[in-house]
């Protein structure tokens, strides 16, 4: 993926998160779905992006709670 496209995708995973919270993963896998009817692949390559992002951020803030959630006892 060109670094232009990374950071878009980034971008627009962020503003997910920020807009739709715990719904941001649904929202960017309706909209890679709707890439793949179209056989818009270029579009359903950001979005699986997207979605990899979401996927890691959410990852990264379950494993920061489970730890924070380990040092209170």
């Amino acid at each position: 993926m060109p670094e232009e496209d990374e950071h878009a995708a980034r971008l627009e995973a962020q503003w997910l998160s920020d807009a739709y919270g715990s719904e941001a993963s649904l929202y960017a896998a309706l909209k890679a779905q709707h890439a793949i009817d179209r056989r818009d692949y270029r579009r359903c390559a950001k979005w699986k992006r997207v979605l990899e992002i979401l996927s890691s951020e959410e990852t990264l803030a379950t494993d920061s709670f489970k730890q924070a959630s380990n040092n209170r006892h």
